[in-house]
């Protein structure tokens, strides 16, 4: 890891991209590098990137993807294969540019979704795990039909005035995100096929009351995954275990991240399959 300051931006191509940085108690000990959700930002995850650093003694590497939080804007509409871009393109970077040595991508929602094609395209020997939480492979029913009543709640309701507390460009946050999942031709969207080339374990926590998937997006990655898949259906939580049940994430992340960052573990996974 770069000597980093706490907070700042890294210019990645032509973006300069909001971060937080948390240091370790150990310079050898591992990164967490975490991925929000379509809607947040470093600040929309709260003090969990804190939580998370004290329960696992991991360094923490927040940062908010272009349209997001402070970082630059987008241009709009967003390519449908955003998501890709993302892992395939602008991760790789963002690793480098911080001197990513070991550990761990965290993904929420299009974030986990981001961590699972840069896991399946690239096999990097950094790479130890993947905590995936309510990540989409494929496009279901209930997922648009959930993206489509925010759609009305952000003009309607004061939804849109909360969610500008953490975005510079609410705008260019909510309709990058929102015009993208309703397009019609964004129903043929899967990345399932990536699966099947991750070579690290994984995590997968599901909320039992999740407004935007089921658990077919864990039986998908159950299926297709020839690395061992735990699967976490937490109660009490939908969308976002992490705020809805942050005492049962953090302790399924703690003994996830305790095995697969443990010393022998990079040899060890999925050798052979």
């Amino acid at each position: 890891m770069t000597n980093l300051a706490p907070t700042g931006f890294l210019s990645i191509g032509d973006a300069s991209l909001e971060y937080k940085w948390l240091a370790p108690q150990s310079a050898d000990a591992p990164t967490i590098v975490m991925l929000h959700e379509g809607l947040g930002s470093v600040g929309l995850w709260g003090d969990f990137p804190e939580k998370l650093r004290e329960a696992t003694s991991a360094g923490i590497f927040v940062y908010s993807r272009a349209g997001y939080g402070q970082s630059s804007k987008v241009a709009l509409p967003r390519p449908l294969d955003y998501m890709q871009r993302e892992a395939l393109d602008v991760l790789p970077k963002i690793l480098d540019a911080i001197g990513f040595r070991r550990g761990l991508l965290l993904g929420h929602s299009d974030g986990a979704s981001i961590a699972t094609i840069y896991a399946g395209a690239h096999q990097d020997h950094r790479l130890n795990g993947l905590v995936l939480i309510a990540p989409h492979f494929i496009v279901e029913d209930i997922s648009v039909k959930s993206i489509a009543d925010i759609k009305t709640a952000f003009e309607t309701t004061d939804l849109k005035a909360k969610l500008a507390r953490w975005h510079t460009d609410v705008d260019n946050a909510f309709y990058g995100w929102n015009a993208a999942w309703l397009d019609p031709k964004f129903r043929d969207w899967d990345i399932s096929e990536y699966l099947a080339y991750i070579r690290v374990p994984v995590l997968i926590l599901q909320g039992v009351d999740d407004q935007y998937g089921t658990l077919r997006q864990a039986e998908i990655a159950q299926h297709e995954c020839y690395c061992p898949v735990d699967l976490k259906v937490m109660s009490g939580a939908a969308h976002s275990p992490h705020r809805e049940a942050p005492g049962a994430t953090l302790h399924a992340i703690e003994q996830f991240a305790a095995a697969a960052l443990g010393e022998d573990m990079q040899q060890n996974a999925c050798m052979g399959r």
